[in-house]
């Protein structure tokens, strides 16, 4: 991958009604020298690096907590990972782990554009070693 170019893995939440079809229009909609492929999860987009960024503006703009996007470090039907040229998937029980995540992610943040605060928790108090027997007695 050149300092030029970047592929951008975009990825919707569960909660979202958007779905990876409606996403990779939106993204074709840049013109020419973007190259999209459409993934059950959302998109992978390859284009230059300003392009990508402008990209990734316009999704936060609309879809604001709904897609999330990170850098891949393969462009789009690389050997080394194309399924379709036997490449190997040795990252995809970890994107798998992260799109179940995105919905509580996404809850979380639009709880905090609604005002949500944090608070944290309430110190926790130790028990005393007799007490912690006792407990443990009786089950």
């Amino acid at each position: 991958m050149s300092e030029e170019r970047e592929t951008r893995l975009f990825m919707i939440s569960p909660r979202s009604m958007l779905t990876p079809d409606q996403l990779v229009r939106m993204v074709h909609s840049f013109g020419e020298g973007v190259i999209v492929k459409e993934t059950c999860y959302g998109c992978l987009v390859e284009a230059p690096r300003s392009t990508c960024l402008q990209i990734l503006a316009k999704v936060r703009e609309d879809y604001r907590n709904e897609v999330f996007s990170k850098i891949r470090a393969y462009p789009c039907s690389d050997p080394r990972r194309c399924r379709a040229q036997h490449g190997t998937r040795p990252g995809f029980a970890q994107l798998e782990e992260e799109w179940a995540l995105l919905a509580k992610i996404q809850v979380g943040l639009d709880r905090v554009d609604k005002g949500a605060k944090y608070v944290p928790p309430a110190e926790k108090k130790r028990i005393p070693v007799n007490d912690f027997k006792k407990i443990c007695e009786v089950h």
